[in-house]
């Protein structure tokens, strides 16, 4: 198999990552890896981390030879990607930060929410952003394991009333800080994003990376000449994970799929 861009998260998070640059350029060839036999990496260590992601990075480049790897996630991106480019130099990576940028310049009363992991809450360069880009803001940081295992384990089977329960406790913590903007500081939770907004009212923007995310994958991707066997090898948008742990994880991802109209394709090297 081969690609043009693939994309690495520890679940399904990245999900919308790969379908926004999908739309926007649907001639670029993608494949995706969740990490789920790590799976949580917002719990681990930074050493963790950034030895799990360079483990499927590794996995990926043997595997697909992509000409470009998005990193569709926020804890990866803040604790390891210095270390992956050094570990990786001919190969474009490309981060995924927490919006504060984008948040700061639209927020209209200065207070920002920032839903993320709590690795991604806790680390230096989540501070350096909101230093650089948001000084003048107050930033409410919530990290959310919760949320993040409903999403991975539980979303894409859920009603419309358990997915509206499940962003609840987020939304009013940021609704009691009134807040007026919300990042979506961890790529699992785009897939809840309007559920968020819902919860949120109208008056609440949310926000998420993956317009930036997109447009940068498309700038520095390295399209390779590829043999007729190689094209004939080509798979699109299909779902790889690297454990699958139980038949209702399995069932979720299957119906993920459904939903995004892509393929699952299984357990990587199975």
């Amino acid at each position: 198999m081969s690609c043009d861009i693939a994309f690495l998260d520890s679940g399904t998070g990245g999900i919308p990552y790969m379908l926004e640059l999908k739309k926007k350029c649907p001639d670029v060839s993608c494949l995706y890896l969740g990490d789920t036999a790590n799976f949580p990496y917002g719990e681990k260590t930074s050493e963790q981390i950034t030895e799990c992601a360079s483990s499927s990075i590794r996995l990926i480049a043997e595997k697909w030879n992509p000409g470009a790897v998005v990193i569709a996630c926020n804890t990866i991106s803040v604790t390891a990607l210095d270390a992956l480019r050094r570990e990786f130099p001919d190969l474009p990576i490309v981060g995924t930060v927490p919006a504060i940028k984008l948040a700061a310049n639209i927020t209209h009363n200065k207070k920002i929410g920032l839903l993320a992991t709590n690795a991604t809450v806790r680390h230096p360069y989540n501070e350096r952003l909101i230093k650089d880009f948001a000084e003048d803001c107050t930033v409410f940081s919530r990290g959310d394991p919760e949320l993040i295992s409903f999403i991975e384990h539980e979303l894409f089977t859920a009603s419309k009333e358990e997915r509206l329960a499940a962003v609840k406790p987020a939304v009013d913590f940021f609704l009691s800080k009134d807040c007026d903007t919300i990042i979506l500081g961890c790529t699992h939770f785009t897939h809840i994003a309007e559920e968020i907004k819902e919860a949120a009212g109208a008056s609440v923007m949310v926000v998420d990376s993956r317009d930036g995310v997109a447009n940068q994958a498309l700038r520095v991707f390295k399209k390779k000449p590829r043999s007729l066997a190689e094209e004939n090898g080509v798979m699109d948008c299909t779902f790889f994970v690297t454990a699958v742990r139980s038949q209702k994880d399995e069932s979720e991802y299957s119906s993920l799929c459904t939903r995004a109209g892509i393929p699952w394709g299984g357990v990587l090297g199975s």
